[in-house]
């Protein structure tokens, strides 16, 4: 019997991502066990002055520099809501598919959480205001300081992500 260390393996990295073609919030959290840490996080604003074929490039360079830098093991995009504006929910339908394609490009799993269960696994509630959602990241994360209402949405992504990505395994198992 020998008194080796036990290796432990090393924590999931998880990239959250708040799609939106003017403001795309990026999260990055550490998941070892039960205990989620914060990473980094931040917002993508492309300048609304550019053509539109250059914002979906500015969104998927910077990204692509986030996945780069971080080098997360899995990745979840917040699911958009229906627009009453079909234009804009095309539009946003584009810049949600930069957050899907870039870590897809990179070899990630992808996966995918409705608005309303992201709040409810940060809040408890489906139907939470995006202050209620910010109060529960900088109590959940306290290393990540203040943060916006999209850098916000995008860590809580990554935590309803840590708290279902098992659940989804099983389910595609079943």
């Amino acid at each position: 019997m020998t008194n080796a260390p036990i290796p432990m393996p090393a924590p999931l990295i998880i990239l959250g991502l708040d799609p939106g073609l003017r403001r795309t919030g990026w999260g990055v959290i550490a998941v070892d066990g039960a205990r989620l840490a914060h990473v980094a996080h931040g917002v993508i604003v492309p300048k609304e002055t550019l053509p539109f074929s250059e914002r979906l490039l500015a969104l998927f360079e910077a990204i692509s520099e986030v996945v780069t830098t971080h080098a997360p093991h899995e990745a979840a995009v917040e699911e958009t809501f229906m627009n009453n504006n079909a234009a804009s929910a095309l539009k946003l339908g584009h810049a949600r598919a930069m957050a899907m394609i870039v870590p897809a490009r990179a070899g990630l799993p992808v996966a995918e959480y409705a608005a309303t269960v992201v709040k409810k696994s940060v809040v408890g509630t489906g139907a939470a205001e995006k202050g209620q959602v910010g109060f529960m990241i900088a109590r959940l994360l306290p290393t990540a300081g203040k943060t916006t209402a999209d850098a916000a949405d995008a860590l809580a992504v990554a935590i309803a992500h840590a708290h279902h990505r098992k659940l989804r395994r099983i389910g595609a198992a079943a």
